[in-house]
């Protein structure tokens, strides 16, 4: 495979224990070890495709795909899906491009669901970024929605949570707000907001997180300063990279120091230069 400059999108279909999913990709072969951007709730593959512009990925195939429930992707089953699932979707698309070692990328719930991925996959993991991943349970203002505000529907749950969305004092809500009903299925909010807070609060996710072997980086924006293991995450080694002018949504807010930050991770993960 010769390196380009090109996305490929593509639909894949695969099966993940039973359910029978066409999965929207977005592709770039490369001869250097391939990246694997896993996007967060409400968001799709595309928050990754500016890739492709930035030349310090250049020779590095990318993989990026719409998780089931958003974006393109098709899921036979939307009661399915959760983190767990997303976890098995994640490993049976690397198996369909017979990929042994890569770099990972996650934002959200793809932080989550990455982090859950090189927990089960340590040795193949070359580095991971962390988009503001949930590594505690204060790190679901979102999911915890699903218990806070109780609906008689998926539907009208998402409906409000799309409200309150728009209206938060964020950087970047309302434009994250705006898409939310093009770029997710209410059916399979419930299973995945469900799974985010059981494993934020209960799944050890912060020394899963510090226990692996890679090395990882973990990028906040500004207005989240106030997260409380910022200090402990830097006492054990993780790379704290804080993006200015930016909160939940550094794709949005502030995608030319967010994607700085990941090139020169991923270029010099031990810091040297």
């Amino acid at each position: 495979m010769s390196s380009n400059t090109e996305l490929t999108k593509t639909t894949i279909e695969l099966d993940v224990p039973g359910v029978r999913l066409k999965l929207a990709t977005m592709y770039r072969a490369g001869e250097g070890a391939p990246i694997l951007f896993l996007h967060g709730f409400g968001s799709t593959k595309e928050d990754y495709a500016d890739v492709v512009l930035n030349q310090a990925f250049d020779g590095h195939p990318i993989i990026a795909y719409d998780a089931p429930g958003c974006g393109e992707t098709e899921c036979d089953d939307l009661n399915a899906v959760s983190i767990p699932f997303l976890v098995e979707t994640a490993r049976r698309l690397l198996a369909h491009f017979s990929v042994a070692d890569f770099h990972l990328v996650g934002h959200s719930m793809g932080g989550l669901t990455a982090l859950l991925l090189a927990d089960a996959e340590p040795t193949r993991v070359l580095s991971f970024t962390d988009i503001e991943g949930n590594v505690a349970p204060e790190d679901c203002f979102l999911s915890r929605q699903i218990m806070d505000f109780p609906s008689e529907s998926a539907e009208a749950f998402f409906e409000n949570f799309v409200e309150r969305t728009w209206h938060s004092h964020y950087h970047s809500s309302a434009l994250y707000a705006a898409s939310l009903r093009h770029k997710v299925r209410a059916a399979a909010v419930p299973g995945i907001f469900k799974s985010m807070v059981e494993l934020s609060d209960h799944g050890d996710l912060m020394r899963r997180f510090l226990s692996l072997p890679c090395p990882r980086m973990f990028m906040h924006g500004e207005e989240n300063d106030g997260l409380s293991y910022l200090s402990s995450l830097r006492e054990n080694g993780v790379r704290v990279a804080r993006i200015r002018s930016c909160g939940h949504f550094p794709m949005y807010s502030n995608p030319v120091e967010m994607w700085n930050m990941i090139s020169d991770f991923i270029s010099h993960p031990d810091g040297s230069h």
